[in-house]
Order: C-alpha cells, then structure tokens, then sequence
C-alpha cells in the first residue's frame, strides 16, 4: 500500500487548509515527513492459496477481498497474515462449530480502493463458489477525496454481488488510521477522522446489501494506538501480532457466516 500515507496527508492538508492557514507549515513539514518514509511492499513470493485443518473435516472455501489487508503487507508468511490466522482459527473450531479444512484464497490487491472490487469479485467466483468472502477495504478510498457515500456504494455493489452468488459475506471496514505511526500529529487524528466518516458509510452500504460489518476502527483501534507491536517496521500496516489483533476481532462473525453456509 504503498503511496496511502502520502494521499492521506495530502487529504488531511486539504481538510484543515480552508479553516487552519497558520497551520500550514506544520501540515506541509509532517506531509514532507510521511513521504520520506520507508513502506512496506507486497511480499513477492507470498502464497495467495493455501489449505489448513484435517483433510477429513467439512471443506470450507474462505476468500479475502480488497486492499493491502487482504494480501497481508507488512509480513513474510501466509500464516502471519489476517487471512492465514483466521484459517487458522476457523480450522482449529470450537467445541460447537468443531474442526474445519479451510481452503484459503486472496484475490486482493494491495492500494485497491472499492470501486476495485467489481474485478475483484468476478476472480473469487470463478471456478468453485467460495463459502465465505471476508472484504477488508476502505483505507485507500479514504484517501482519494472521493466522498465517503460513492466509495460504499460500490462496496454495497460487491457485497451484493457475492450474496446473490450464495456467498456469506463479513466486511471489516476501514481500520484506525489515527492509529498510524508514520504520521504525525495533527495529521495522525485528522486521518482518523476521515476513516471513521469512511467506516460509517461502509457499515450504512453493506448492512443493506445483507453483508455483515465488523467495525475494526471500534474494536481494535485501542489496541493499534496503545501498542506500536502492532505496526510493522514502517508504523503504518500492521504486524503478524496486528493481523492477529484483527483476525480474533473478524472470527466471530467470519465462524458464525461459516456455520450459516453449511
């Protein structure tokens, strides 16, 4: 995702300049600050498919969708990225759901925004119909400048798309941008600003397209802001104890949207 932190602070400067001239400055120095950073890229030899859980156990078709999060920016190993601990944990089950084979897939692209999702959605439905989609997006469209309302509508399209395939579909929406390290405040807080505009109205979209939204700014943004473990070395995308974070918040929803598939 590299290139995000850049447009963030080009839209937070944008937000205060009208109403903050006298800040102007600062704006401009923590701009040139952010850009000079070193961020993390697409790990080239990163698995995008992978099985986990006894052969022997009921098959589930777990797909990811979306931006940097769904590819797992910031890691080395499938297993450390969100997608490859939620099959984990969707393999090991629980006493009521019992285990899983999970066949995992990751049809993200890093720096996708949702008006990418149309590709992204044709791709996860070829071949055998995935069970469950889980959609990380909204970071990037945060960035654009483009309203928060036409960036959901296409998430709203996607996740319409997959239900009416017979896919079960949970979306994170746009994780705690103030949450980043690689801004300073007050670019840190206007960018979480932006991100929580962004996470309302994806939540507004995908409830109406019969999606189910996990609010990953509410539930796991205090943990992000309290502990810089959760960043990788760039402060920006998150760690394998990151994903991690995120991975446990999208597992009830992801394990209940697995047992509604069956």
């Amino acid at each position: 995702m590299a290139g995000l932190p850049e447009r963030l602070t080009r839209a937070a400067a944008a937000s205060v300049l009208a109403g903050a001239v006298g800040g102007v400055a600062l704006i401009a120095g923590e701009i040139l600050a952010a850009k000079a950073r070193r961020y993390a890229k697409p790990t080239m030899g990163l698995a995008l498919r992978t099985s986990m859980g006894p052969q022997s156990a009921p098959p589930l078709r777990l797909v990811l969708l979306g931006d940097s999060a769904a590819v797992g920016v910031g890691v080395e190993w499938l297993s450390d990225t969100v997608g490859g601990q939620l099959a984990r944990l969707l393999a090991d089950g629980s006493a009521e759901t019992g285990q899983r084979h999970v066949l995992l897939s990751s049809v993200g692209v890093a720096g996708s925004r949702s008006s990418d999702l149309a590709t992204q959605v044709a791709r996860s439905l070829l071949g055998d119909r995935p069970d469950v989609a889980v959609v990380l997006i909204g970071a990037f469209d945060a960035a654009s400048g483009r309203g928060p309302e036409d960036a959901a509508d296409h998430l709203g399209q996607a996740v319409r798309r997959l239900r009416s395939a017979g896919v079960q579909v949970v979306v994170g929406t746009c994780p705690d941008l103030g949450a980043s390290r690689s801004m300073a405040p007050p670019l840190r807080q206007i960018a979480g600003l932006i991100g929580r505009r962004m996470a309302r109205a994806q939540a507004r979209a995908v409830t109406e397209a019969g999606g189910v939204v996990v609010d990953l700014a509410a539930e796991t943004g205090a943990v992000f802001r309290a502990d810089a473990g959760t960043l990788c070395y760039d402060g920006f995308h998150p760690s394998a104890d990151g994903y991690r974070v995120w991975a446990h918040a999208l597992y009830p929803a992801v394990s209940k949207a697995a047992m509604s598939s069956v």
